[in-house]
């Protein structure tokens, strides 16, 4: 059965890094797209960045936030550097169970979801 665990969330400063891990259990992630998202306090989920056969970013995270992955720990990353408050939200990251040639950014696309990370940009 597929599992996702997030972890690496915190508080962090404005301008401060954090690196998300999903660790992704059950089958190899080789089959999989994984997508990262964030809900903020009052707001809709919305797709922060995934990872398939291309990478796509939201433009709201496109040259701060990098994505990638290491086949041996089954793990998914996502590099956070120069956070802004606005970036504060739970991160979750999901799979789509298909290696795409166009990964989406749609939160409908995905099956299975982790139960989230708090990420929190204050001073």
């Amino acid at each position: 059965q597929v599992q996702l665990v997030e972890s690496g969330g915190g508080l962090v400063e404005p301008g401060g890094s954090l690196r998300l891990s999903c660790l992704f259990s059950g089958n190899p992630l080789d089959y999989y797209t994984i997508g990262w998202f964030r809900q903020a306090p009052g707001k809709e989920r919305e797709g922060v960045s995934c990872i398939s056969r291309n990478i796509n970013y939201a433009d709201s995270v496109k040259g701060r936030f990098t994505i990638s992955k290491d086949h041996a720990k089954n793990t998914v990353f996502l590099q956070m550097n120069s956070l802004k408050p606005e970036d504060t939200a739970v991160y979750y990251c999901a799979e789509l169970p298909s290696y795409i040639k166009n990964c989406p950014l749609e939160i409908d696309e995905y099956e299975i979801w982790g139960q989230g990370t708090q990420v929190t940009v204050s001073s």
